[in-house]
């Protein structure tokens, strides 16, 4: 079955849909917490068996535990992001908090990630709003009007090697440290400043505790690991063969929701990792409604399961996809562009 057989809208409008979502929006207190610590207390033991590995030279145990902690950082992070939507606490303020100091742990500021995030589901799939917190798409016009030196530029940030190899260590390494999108705006940069200042301290005190050479040998694998992780998730979410684009006249940002994000089916152990952030076109539709409730939206309304839908095993298609063709209203490769055409500059 094709990609484009399994994109079919249900009856519902997105707009209706938004509606009967609402019921799912409470976050539980006990169950976040319950969340929380299967995540946290796991990860500080994995963290901790990767360092004596190291320390002891028990290497296929470092090995062993690699996956798995990165895992954990990637799923810190997805709690990080509820957190973000003010759905993982009832309350603003344990939302807030918890973010902060989990974004200590995957090294990305909370209130300036957020920001860029808002932004991000304000203008999904609007192709007059693009650049903050996506990944730049170029329309097939767009890109045919780019000089040699342009097209180039953009294959090369299309590559997979710089798209989930570069690109996610400079993201998560060197962009998150310095909020240079928002220099007029206090709070983004107290947010990465003393989030900075956090990870410095922690670092300091971990490598006090274990030494230099441990701590980098365990800390910069786990987290360059789940940074290209967390880049692939992403970009599967919304980089797919029928996902939605529009010009500001005609986009919507319901519609926007539900065709422009994918859902990524993946195998429960996936699932479990990635919090149900594969559920991503639900996500779009109601953002407050908890990771650990997004299930529960496809048990009551299995119709929702077949829109957008992508396999583990078809998402491996979608690297090749790096255009919107206006013409054709699906994402296409470089293979697939019009031969012999010209357009004009400034389209």
């Amino acid at each position: 079955m094709s990609i484009s057989e399994l994109t079919l809208a249900p009856a519902v409008s997105a707009r209706e849909w938004a509606k009967k979502l609402g019921r799912y929006r409470q976050p539980s207190t006990w169950r976040s917490i319950y969340e929380l610590a299967v995540t946290l207390l796991p990860f500080v033991g994995c963290w901790i068996g990767m360092a004596c590995a190291i320390t002891f030279g028990y290497y296929w145990l470092f090995a062993l535990l690699l996956v798995p902690t990165a895992g954990l950082v990637v799923r810190l992070f997805m709690i990080q992001h509820d957190c973000g939507h003010g759905s993982f606490f009832p309350a603003r303020a344990a939302n807030d908090w918890t973010g902060r100091l989990v974004g200590i742990l995957t090294m990305t500021p909370y209130d300036y990630w957020r920001r860029t995030h808002a932004i991000h589901h304000a203008t999904a799939g609007n192709l007059d709003s693009r650049g903050i917190g996506d990944v730049d798409t170029l329309t097939v016009a767009e890109y045919l009007a780019r000089s040699p030196w342009g097209r180039l530029r953009y294959r090369l940030y299309r590559h997979p090697a710089i798209m989930f190899g570069v690109g996610p260590a400079y993201l998560f390494v060197l962009q998150y440290r310095l909020p240079l999108g928002f220099m007029g705006a206090a709070r983004p940069w107290l947010s990465t400043m003393s989030t900075n200042l956090a990870i410095g301290i922690a670092a300091c005190l971990l490598m006090w505790q274990i030494g230099v050479l441990p701590f980098l040998l365990v800390h910069i694998p786990v987290v360059l690991l789940a940074a290209a992780g967390g880049v692939w998730l992403f970009y599967i979410q919304h980089q797919f063969e029928e996902t939605h684009w529009a010009k500001d006249k005609e986009w919507t940002l319901h519609e926007a929701a539900l065709h422009g994000s994918s859902h990524y089916d993946l195998p429960f152990i996936l699932r479990w990792f990635t919090a149900n952030i594969g559920i991503h076109h639900v996500h779009h539709l109601s953002s407050r409604i908890p990771y650990y409730r997004l299930s529960a939206v496809l048990r009551d309304h299995p119709e929702l399961r077949s829109v957008g839908r992508i396999t583990l095993w078809q998402s491996f298609a979608c690297v090749r996809l790096v255009l919107w063709d206006e013409a054709r209203q699906r994402m296409i490769s470089f293979r697939e562009l019009p031969r012999g055409k010209a357009v004009p500059a400034g389209v």
